[in-house]
């Protein structure tokens, strides 16, 4: 256990708490499907506080974000696995979706799961960039500093993950 004044804990009231809010709102918004928000926050919580003892977290409030993602993307996994297992039981419930809406959002929502998978995919420096640049609207230069590297490296990187992100989705069509 942690001593209340270490400096573990001044570092995470100054440096990680306060992004809670708007980490909760990300969730919210790029995994509507996902029921327990409280879970992946906590779940967030303990994997910087992790990486941060062997000294890989340098920008707490981006680590924050993709770790929180990542542990999205993983209870997305969870649940598929889990699922395929329980595809019997539907037929027994005898309900049936009301109209093109139910399918509408079903599409949509694996859509979204497709695009997440496909950045999750992605070589950890291309996800955050790309992450960076997506998710958070940061120009190409604000990611260059941050991450202290050029903004041709930055660019670069864009383009990886764009066309890693293309050939991901259109190979999924295509199995579809």
């Amino acid at each position: 256990m942690v001593p209340p004044d270490s400096e573990q804990t001044r570092w995470f009231t100054e440096e990680v708490h306060p992004h809670e809010p708007a980490l909760r709102a990300y969730l919210r918004s790029c995994f509507p499907t996902l029921q327990d928000i409280d879970d992946l926050v906590q779940e967030a919580y303990a994997r910087l506080l992790r990486a941060r003892t062997t000294g890989l977290v340098g920008h707490p409030r981006a680590y924050l974000f993709a770790t929180a993602r990542n542990a999205a993307f993983d209870q997305f996994r969870r649940d598929k696995i889990a699922s395929i297992g329980g595809t019997s039981e539907i037929e027994r419930l005898g309900v049936v979706a009301a109209g093109p809406d139910a399918a509408e959002r079903a599409s949509h929502n694996q859509d979204l799961e497709m695009l997440h998978a496909a950045i999750g995919a992605l070589p950890d420096r291309c996800r955050q960039i790309f992450t960076l640049r997506l998710a958070y609207a940061m120009s190409q230069k604000e990611i260059a500093a941050q991450l202290g590297i050029s903004e041709s490296t930055v660019s670069a990187q864009l383009v990886i993950g764009l066309r890693k992100c293309t050939a991901y989705v259109r190979t999924f069509r295509r199995c579809k």
